[in-house]
């Protein structure tokens, strides 16, 4: 109840900041920020767009991946319109193809840029059932796996960038507190829904993509520690905020519940706050494997804390994504619900 009173009034947790804090006050203590270079996904509209802005106010140079590079463009128009002087460099990306994360990835890499923040913060919510070009269920595809084997195909530049420039780099997950909806075998669960096997509920599948990105963050911030990278990886909640990631659910009911709910709602400056907070704030220097609300630590569900299955997750993540494989999704599940392969 006193965390719920503490949303509504917007009060200052330990950090200093709250529910109420903007990205701009956040980024406040980090006025100059031009040795930064920081990839956003989802950039184009909403949090990822207020996100890139906060940033590149600051100096940052920005590397927005897109699908859609009109988007994009008009995006680094705006951003350009209120910095002048921005340096925003627009690459294509559709987090749903595993080849276009590689291809992304070796454009970037081309460019022969540091790197020091990667900012996950690309989300999809959809009302209907669609299977990625990989065989996988589009919004586990979009939310969590291209953005694993986009982190995963950065590591080694964030790290030698750190190493080289002495700043600590740091990537930031986006989730959702509807990550603790979700209860079971998530892998079972994904291989019932991508086969088909079982309804389609799409809440169900957003919470369990929200759910990956969480045990994600567990994972991947022990593998940074056992590769002694100078780089961070934490975990945010946004807050409740209307933004495109609704877009296929417009209608009449949609505009309902978030106008009956429009006392909770955060405004987009607001919703970016916690992002920007645990990207550049030098007050979480050497925090890793943490998940922040509200621009404060907090709690994740039982399941989001549990190790052991954030490494079988990373494990079959990893498997699924590499280059290599000749197997498909659909072989590959059984292994894991045989407990064939090791985690």
């Amino acid at each position: 109840m006193f965390k719920q009173l503490k949303y509504f009034v917007g009060s200052a947790g330990s950090s200093g900041f709250g529910s109420k804090s903007t990205a701009e006050e956040v980024t406040e203590a980090c006025p100059d920020l031009t040795s930064i270079t920081a990839i956003i996904t989802g950039a184009t509209s909403g949090i990822g767009a207020e996100t890139a802005y906060a940033l590149a106010k600051r100096g940052a140079r920005l590397i927005l991946p897109a699908r859609s590079l009109k988007a994009a463009e008009e995006a680094k128009a705006r951003i350009i319109s209120e910095c002048p002087g921005s340096e925003i460099i627009i690459l294509p990306l559709d987090l749903s193809s595993l080849a276009s994360v590689r291809s992304f990835v070796s454009l970037f890499l081309s460019l022969d840029l540091p790197l020091n923040l990667l900012i996950n913060n690309a989300g999809k919510f959809s009302d209907r059932h669609a299977i990625s070009e990989d065989g996988v269920e589009m919004t586990f595809a979009t939310n969590y796996l291209g953005h694993f084997l986009l982190t995963k195909l950065l590591l080694e530049k964030m790290a030698e960038t750190a190493k080289v420039t002495g700043i600590e780099g740091r990537i930031v997950n986006i989730s959702s507190t509807i990550h603790s909806w979700f209860t079971g075998d998530g892998i079972q669960y994904l291989d019932l829904i991508t086969s088909k096997k079982i309804p389609y509920d799409p809440t169900k599948a957003y919470s369990f993509s929200k759910l990956a990105n969480v045990l994600h963050t567990k994972a991947l911030s022990e593998k940074l520690k056992e590769m002694k990278a100078n780089v961070t990886a934490n975990c945010v909640h946004p807050g409740i905020v209307r933004t495109r990631l609704t877009r296929d659910r417009e209608g009449l009911i949609t505009d309902v519940v978030f106008f009956l709910a429009s006392k909770l709602l955060k405004t987009i400056p607001q919703a970016a706050a916690t992002t920007c907070y645990v990207a550049v704030h030098p007050s979480l220097a050497g925090v890793s494997g943490k998940y922040f609300s509200d621009c404060n630590e907090s709690s994740t569900s039982k399941l989001a804390s549990n190790g052991q299955e954030a490494l079988r997750l990373w494990d079959f993540s990893d498997k699924l994504t590499t280059e290599k494989a000749t197997f498909g999704f659909r072989s590959f599940v059984p292994l894991l619900a045989t407990k064939q392969i090791i985690v």
